[in-house]
């Protein structure tokens, strides 16, 4: 497994978690379509959540992030064309589990992680616009 890939890995194990510990149920992780993936799938309070998760590693100092380096942020991974191939699995998802329309919304978790020092930091974004 590539670097990248192993990193994306942790970072949507530690998202999982923190929603878990936030109160939203697990439906499903790594749903994938040869037109699009979705990371995370849960429940809460009848919600269908739809989670993108975006990892970046990072140092750690006192258990402060470095937030931004170069003006980076892990958002700014969500291109147009990742956009659409998310827009495009959630459509599926929705047509293949429900007969009727639930009512869902989009999330994004950006996940900072220090695998060094073994640290990570979630900030969580709720109902963003596809």
């Amino acid at each position: 497994m590539a670097k990248h890939n192993e990193t994306g890995e942790i970072g949507e194990g530690i998202a999982t978690n923190y929603l878990t510990k936030k109160g939203y149920d697990l439906i499903c992780r790594n749903y994938r379509r040869k037109w699009g993936e979705i990371d995370i799938i849960m429940e809460k309070d009848k919600v269908l959540h739809f989670v993108e998760v975006k990892t970046v590693s990072r140092r750690s100092y006192g258990g402060r992030f470095e937030q931004e380096i170069n003006n980076y942020r892990p958002e700014d991974n969500m291109h147009p064309w990742k956009l659409k191939r998310l827009q495009r699995a959630v459509q599926t998802y929705l047509l293949e589990k429900y007969k009727s329309d639930p009512i869902w919304q989009f999330d994004l978790a950006c996940v900072f992680l220090d695998q060094e020092r073994r640290v990570a930091k979630v900030r969580f974004m709720e109902n963003i616009i596809l």
